[in-house]
C-alpha cells in the first residue's frame, strides 16, 4: 500500500513537500513515481526516481520547481515542490513500478500499485 500525505493549500510563489509511505511491499525495487490528475484534465506525470534513487526524470512542467528523493530505509519517496503555480493544483498521486527506465516511468501504465492521492491547491 502507499499512503499519500503533505497536500494542502498554499500562495502561489510558496513550497509543499509530499509524502509518500510504502508498506507490504519491497520498497527498495521499485521505481517510484508521481503523478497528478486536475479537475478536467487528463492524469499528467510529474516525477519519477529509479530504484536506489540514482535516476530521475521530471515532467518539462515541473523541472528546476520540482525535486523527487526517496529514502530506502524509511520506506518513503518525496516529492519537494517549490515556486508553486495556481496550474500546480491537482490530486497528487504516488505509484510504484518494476519498470526500469526513466521514459517507462513516465507511463502511468506501467504502474503496479498506487496511493490514494493528496490534494495541492495554490491559490493566486
Amino acid at each position: 500500500q502507499l499512503q499519500a500525505s503533505g497536500g494542502g493549500l498554499v500562495q502561489a510563489g510558496g513550497s509543499l513537500r509530499l509524502s509518500c509511505a510504502a508498506s507490504g511491499l519491497t520498497f527498495s525495487r521499485y521505481r517510484m513515481g508521481w503523478f497528478r490528475l486536475a479537475p478536467g484534465k487528463e492524469r499528467e506525470f510529474v516525477a519519477t526516481i529509479s530504484w536506489r534513487g540514482f535516476s530521475t526524470y521530471y515532467a518539462d512542467s515541473v523541472k528546476g520547481r520540482c525535486t523527487i528523493s526517496r529514502d530506502n530505509a524509511k520506506n518513503t519517496v518525496y516529492l519537494q515542490m517549490n515556486s508553486l503555480k495556481p496550474e500546480d493544483t491537482a490530486v497528487y498521486y504516488c505509484a510504484a513500478t518494476t519498470a526500469s527506465s526513466d521514459l517507462n516511468g513516465a507511463d502511468s501504465r506501467r504502474y503496479d500499485y498506487w496511493g490514494q492521492g493528496t490534494q495541492v491547491t495554490v491559490s493566486s
